[in-house]
């Protein structure tokens, strides 16, 4: 019987180091590995994006974060590859698990192919998400705003210097209105309770930002909207969509990697902080967001 598993051995020491180099999953779990050491001697930086807000525009080659993630890969001395994902996907391709979540929980229930390297695309840091994935640095500030047509009946709040009393009094607004979201994003309805608000919660299914053309063409009353998005919208739509208010407080945005590679995360954390210093960064946003300043004027001060 020894003589006979001897004989077996080249086989499989032949499969398995097939199995490595090709990265079937389900093998390997998370098939080609995304830490820093796979990273470098593959040659190539893996950034898995979705078009949204001006981070990844339609065309994949320009974009807040694909410009962030091309100096990025300049920095490790590697190539650039832009991968393409979803919204649905993006964790998935990321970490190799596919996810389930309820509520606050988050469950395993299998495994997929892993294809790139890090997130991102405005991709906001969220509780459940946190279960999932482990974030960089913070990019970018963002918050969640109430918008609607221009000609809606519901104006926007005056601002009353306290952000809770702000949040209640756009709350206050939304009852009997159609109210649309994004469901598994930042947009969820169900993140900040408004399925107590007495609005028609409308959940969408398409990209992000199809939000605003929809209310535009009558399928809502109102939408949330992300501030990097909303400050888009208003200038491709000036004087056709207006801001009621916040239903947020401020939240991040940052760049997502698999939880267990911390060597690259740290390794773009150390990186980003250069570029903040040597004021590249900041370029980087007033390019894509001019008007940036105008809403959050500190942010990048320190």
């Amino acid at each position: 019987m020894q003589i006979k598993k001897l004989s077996y051995l080249p086989f499989w020491v032949t499969f398995i180091a097939l199995a490595a180099v090709l990265g079937f999953p389900q093998f390997f779990g998370r098939g080609l590995c995304n830490d820093l050491d796979t990273v470098k001697k593959t040659g190539k930086l893996r950034h898995l994006g979705i078009p949204y807000a001006n981070f990844v525009l339609e065309n994949g080659r320009d974009g807040l974060d694909v410009e962030l993630m091309q100096l990025f890969a300049e920095h490790l001395g590697v190539t650039y590859e832009y991968v393409d994902t979803s919204w649905e996907n993006a964790i998935g391709d990321l970490t190799g698990k596919k996810f389930v979540t309820e509520g606050d929980s988050v469950t395993v229930v299998g495994e997929v192919p892993v294809k790139g390297d890090v997130i991102a695309n405005g991709f906001t840091v969220l509780p459940t998400r946190q279960k999932m994935v482990a974030y960089s640095t913070p990019t970018f500030p963002t918050q969640i705003w109430l918008v609607a047509r221009s000609d809606c009946p519901v104006r926007p709040i005056k601002p009353s210097g306290d952000i809770d009393q702000d949040i209640a009094n756009v709350r206050a607004l939304l009852k009997g209105q159609r109210l649309l979201g994004k469901p598994n994003t930042c947009l969820d309805p169900a993140l900040y309770d408004l399925n107590e608000s007495g609005a028609d919660i409308i959940l969408f299914h398409g990209n992000p930002e199809e939000l605003v053309p929809a209310i535009i063409k009558g399928q809502a009353d109102l939408s949330l909207l992300d501030m990097p998005d909303a400050l888009i919208a208003l200038d491709r739509w000036p004087g056709v969509i207006k801001v009621i208010g916040p239903l947020s407080h401020i939240q991040s945005m940052a760049c997502a990697f698999a939880r267990e590679d911390s060597a690259l995360r740290e390794s773009f954390n150390a990186f980003f902080n250069t570029l903040v210093k040597n004021g590249t960064y900041l370029k980087l946003v007033n390019k894509y967001y001019p008007s940036f300043g105008v809403y959050y004027p500190e942010y990048f001060s320190n």
